[in-house]
């Protein structure tokens, strides 16, 4: 476990209060709220520390850059938005998906992303 320095409890803090998963230039941009002398190179060493305590979880979406997003305790899914490129959490999930499995296919896991306008994009 990383000590606690003002710089990573910036990016914690920051991560928790806007609530959606962020890349680390806009991760940089709200923890610069708090400690505006913060650079990218420190953004990117913190989050390897808080993805390593289990602080923060990643967020990988197929052809992006990988986001951020504070440590959920509940399985959840998320939506791209096409138009302003952000990403927000769907806490709803559709359930077991193994009926959909070819006969004799075992499901571990899944990870849905959906995708569209967000309500600020289509307004």
């Amino acid at each position: 476990m990383e000590r606690s320095t003002r710089q990573r409890t910036a990016i914690a803090q920051a991560l928790a209060a806007v609530g959606q998963p962020l890349l680390p230039q806009e991760l940089l941009l709200e923890a610069q709220k708090s400690v505006p002398s913060l650079s990218l190179a420190t953004v990117y060493r913190n989050l390897k520390g808080l993805v390593e305590d289990g602080v923060v979880d990643v967020v990988a979406l197929p052809g992006e850059a990988t986001r951020y997003e504070s440590h959920r305790h509940h399985h959840h899914h998320h939506f791209h938005c096409s138009s302003c490129q952000k990403v927000f959490d769907i806490d709803a999930c559709p359930g077991d998906l193994g009926h959909l499995l070819p006969k004799g296919y075992e499901l571990a896991s899944h990870e849905l992303t959906f995708y569209g306008r967000c309500a600020g994009c289509v307004a």
